[in-house]
């Protein structure tokens, strides 16, 4: 494959530059928060040159926090990620919005929290169970017996977010508080896309529901990352992701380098090519229309 000085075109200044591989801009950064979806793995295989390239990162002494949409906690996302051929020790940390939100539901830290009664119900699927765990909460079976909603996706891979408009209105007239622990709208699982818990909460609010989101692009789960990287300063951390809408405009808004893996969830509409390079004019585009900008792009992860 080519690399930095390859003689494949590139887009002219000033659009975004596209580097074949991550070891271009590496010397640039001491840190990075590395997205798991669309990046590392696509929630059924992980990408062998993604996970080589974490290797190649370890070696080259940077520190790695694996900053996640996923809506469980973060020994669960470890786990998985071990299954899936992932080493948890070749990150320094992990961090996931499905752990932001338990410990804010287990510390009450503000009075939006404090102000939530006792009795939740839980919309979404077996495997988010976990969320559950430990949790000074009663788990209802039925939202008319809720005092709020926890909500970490749909609960069947086919669902669509018609399946919830009754819930949702009944919900909303009741006045139930919402949080969402996945601020994502959909995922690419194994080549086919599902809908995410920010599809279930973008209806819901604009139902008139009130919604508490945890998670990228919003700004408290940066705060609890940088936190785990004390020393490093801003100017060298970067945020790798294939999410315009969180993964850059979340790094957007803290004041930190984002990189845009091309051939992820937006691939299409970048129209990549084999390769996963994305098309230039179509990369300008679509940056212009999100008003999100990476400082570079990536086709994929490799070192």
């Amino acid at each position: 494959m080519p690399d930095a000085t390859s003689t494949r075109p590139r887009p002219p200044s000033p659009r975004i530059p596209i580097h074949d591989r991550l070891s271009a801009v590496a010397d640039r950064y001491d840190a990075f928060l590395v997205d798991l979806w669309g990046v590392l793995h696509d929630g059924v295989h992980a990408f062998p040159e993604a996970v080589a390239c974490l290797h190649a990162l370890r070696d080259h002494d940077k520190k790695i926090v694996i900053l996640s949409n996923a809506p469980r906690r973060a020994g669960e996302v470890m786990a998985r990620n071990a299954d899936l051929g992932i080493d948890p020790a070749l990150v320094t940390a992990v961090m996931s919005s499905g752990e932001d939100a338990w410990r804010h539901l287990a510390e009450r830290p503000d009075d939006w929290y404090r102000a939530l009664g006792p009795r939740c119900y839980h919309l979404g699927p077996e495997r988010d169970q976990g969320m559950r765990d430990g949790l000074a909460y009663t788990f209802v079976d039925d939202p008319a017996a809720a005092d709020f909603i926890l909500n970490t996706g749909a609960r069947g891979g086919d669902d669509t977010v018609a399946h919830y408009e009754d819930l949702l209105r009944a919900a909303q007239r009741a006045g139930l508080p919402m949080i969402c622990a996945n601020p994502d709208l959909e995922v690419i699982r194994g080549g086919r896309r599902e809908i995410c818990a920010g599809a279930i909460a973008a209806r819901y609010e604009a139902l008139g529901g009130q919604v508490r989101y945890h998670g990228k692009p919003h700004p408290g789960i940066y705060r609890t990352c940088l936190a785990l990287l004390d020393g490093v300063p801003r100017g060298r951390i970067a945020a790798i992701g294939d999410s315009l809408r969180t993964d850059i405009a979340g790094a957007n808004a803290v004041g930190i380098d984002a990189l845009f893996i091309a051939d992820g969830l937006q691939g299409a509409a970048l129209g990549v090519d084999a390769e996963g390079y994305p098309d230039p004019t179509r990369l300008a585009a679509v940056c212009a229309a999100e008003g999100h900008v990476p400082a570079a792009v990536l086709p994929r992860l490799r070192w």
